[in-house]
């Protein structure tokens, strides 16, 4: 088994299908939305598939160590991962295809106007072990 990250972004993909902001749908297209990433989770639970997963807030807060005292906080003017990133789910399949698949259907989670939203999802392995260094 080996385990995939799928990535859901709210900009920074390209263009879903039904591309319309979470934030301009009816109050019951987002229980829709939700209710279909529920359905996937528990039926990935089922068959040992699903290991976690999360909505995100688009609020956060960039942080780096700048030397002795206390951390800045920055909020610099480059993409930043509250922009971006909605929400994760981390799953433990057999393949590449098969996390490919599940993404592809993931994919289809009803949006605006109940239809599908056909966002694109980016798939990410874990890594197994550290990278080599190649001369």
């Amino acid at each position: 088994m080996a385990k995939y990250l799928l990535l859901k972004h709210y900009r920074g993909a390209p263009a879903p299908v039904n591309d319309v902001p979470m934030n301009q749908w009816e109050p019951e297209e987002i229980s829709a939305h939700v209710q279909y990433m529920n359905d996937f989770a528990a039926r990935l639970e089922r068959s040992g598939e699903f290991v976690d997963g999360q909505a995100l807030a688009p609020e956060g807060t960039w942080v780096r160590y700048d030397g002795e005292g206390l951390p800045p906080v920055t909020d610099g003017p480059f993409a930043e991962t509250k922009d971006l990133i909605a929400g994760w789910m981390v799953i433990d399949v057999d393949s590449h295809e098969r996390a490919v698949e599940l993404a592809g259907e993931l994919s289809a989670a009803p949006g605006a106007g109940g239809k599908p939203i056909h966002e694109w999802l980016e798939v990410r392995p874990f890594l197994t072990a550290p990278p080599t260094v190649t001369e």
